[in-house]
């Protein structure tokens, strides 16, 4: 059983940044894999960033030298840097705890929190 919070939303002008932070409950979290989703209203829920448990990360294309994952075993916390905001970016976005790997893709675990809301104004 793992609980999420999601935190650091909020509201910024295109080319700000916010560092979101999601703490996770439960054992063994330094062995877990890790990732960061979006949904934006009227789309499906997407990949945008993931970290192995042994800290190789990868990128969604369009986060690609704008977001920055990263974790703190110590803190049992995800977080995910967002620079150079754009329009399109909004979104709740959400963590995911536990997924493996297929074919180098993260594949989620269906256990989700509630997510925080991201805004970019143009």
């Amino acid at each position: 059983q793992v609980q999420l919070v999601e935190s650091g939303g909020g509201l910024v002008q295109a080319g700000g940044s916010l560092r979101l932070s999601c703490g996770a409950s439960g054992n063994g979290f330094s062995h877990k894999n890790m990732a960061w989703y979006r949904r934006a209203p009227g789309n499906e829920r997407e990949l945008v960033a993931s970290i192995h448990s042994g800290g190789t990360t990868k990128y969604a294309d369009f986060v690609k030298g704008r977001f920055t994952i990263s974790r703190d075993n110590a803190k049992n916390t995800v977080n995910l840097q967002m620079n150079s905001l754009k329009p399109e970016d909004t979104a709740v976005y959400y963590c995911n705890v536990g997924g493996t790997y297929v074919s180098g893709r993260y594949i989620a675990v269906p256990r989700w929190g509630q997510g925080t809301q991201v805004t970019v104004s143009s």
